[in-house]
């Protein structure tokens, strides 16, 4: 969340459920969800995954596909394993899957890194990664906002970085706590610690760092008429405000797509600055 959601018993919810479901309308077709989940470790690809899940028939399309060059080249390798997803059985998890050609739609959301200040810190200024200097910094260590923030200015803010382990340590938790002054995540995961936690200590501090991704949808190139007809619906619901009302609606602080719809290659950018 606030992305998506899905819980035994209750109903799937989030913005890319609603937009899926507001895409289907407009096509005159059902929405069936497959959901998958993917697993935080060196060994997962998220881009393998998606392409196994696609060119299986689990499913015709994903949602929320970061749109960047890396993810949409050709594989490299010819088959592999499907990701756990509901209704899997042991021969789903054993077989691999040939794979196909990823085709991306027209974006619908920019999704920024963004700085999120601890109490102590909750009314500093940020304008640049700069105006970070002289505070607590906490990030995951080997995340995308590791990366920007340990190389920043030729590694400046290096002696006031903590690194905490993903999935283990609590980032967030420990920035609510006063532990550390400031850290650089994914905006749409400050909106669901602020929707989990309405009490919360930590706030926005509205700063978007200036490289970010586009999130559309992806299918095969075999099926081009299928990505057709959902961009004439993204760009119907754009035009509505349709969009920007769902993520509203879903607790989301939504961003319109920016140029380039999709993104190079991020990591030499970050260096570059």
């Amino acid at each position: 969340p606030p992305l998506s959601a899905h819980h035994k018993g209750r109903p799937d919810s989030g913005f890319d459920v609603l937009l899926a479901q507001a895409i289907a309308d407009r096509m005159g077709r059902p929405l069936k969800i497959q959901w998958f989940e993917s697993k935080l470790d060196e060994d997962s690809s998220p881009q393998l995954e998606a392409n196994a899940l696609l060119s299986d028939g689990r499913c015709s399309l994903i949602g929320g596909y970061a749109l960047t060059t890396d993810s949409l080249v050709k594989p490299g390798v010819p088959t592999a394993r499907l990701p756990d997803f509901a209704g899997a059985t042991r021969d789903d998890r054993r077989r691999r899957v040939t794979l196909g050609v990823l085709a991306p739609s027209k974006p619908y959301l920019y999704s920024p890194m963004t700085v999120v200040l601890g109490p102590k810190a909750r009314e500093r200024k940020i304008a640049d990664i700069g105006d970070l200097a002289g505070l607590r910094l906490a990030i995951e260590s080997g995340s995308l906002g590791d990366a920007i923030l340990m190389t920043f200015d030729k590694g400046r803010l290096i002696d006031n970085i903590s690194h905490l382990v993903p999935g283990r340590d609590d980032l967030l938790g420990a920035l609510n706590r006063g532990d550390y002054d400031a850290t650089l995540i994914d905006l749409a995961r400050y909106d669901a610690h602020r929707a989990a936690h309405p009490d919360t200590a930590i706030a926005a501090s509205g700063y978007y760092y200036p490289i970010g991704a586009n999130r559309g949808y992806v299918g095969l190139g075999s099926d081009p008429d299928l990505i057709e007809a959902v961009n004439k619906a993204l760009s119907d619901l754009a035009a509505e405000g349709r969009i920007a009302e769902l993520g509203k609606q879903a607790g989301l602080t939504y961003l319109p797509p920016r140029e380039p719809a999709i993104l190079g290659d991020v990591w030499t950018k970050i260096i570059a600055r």
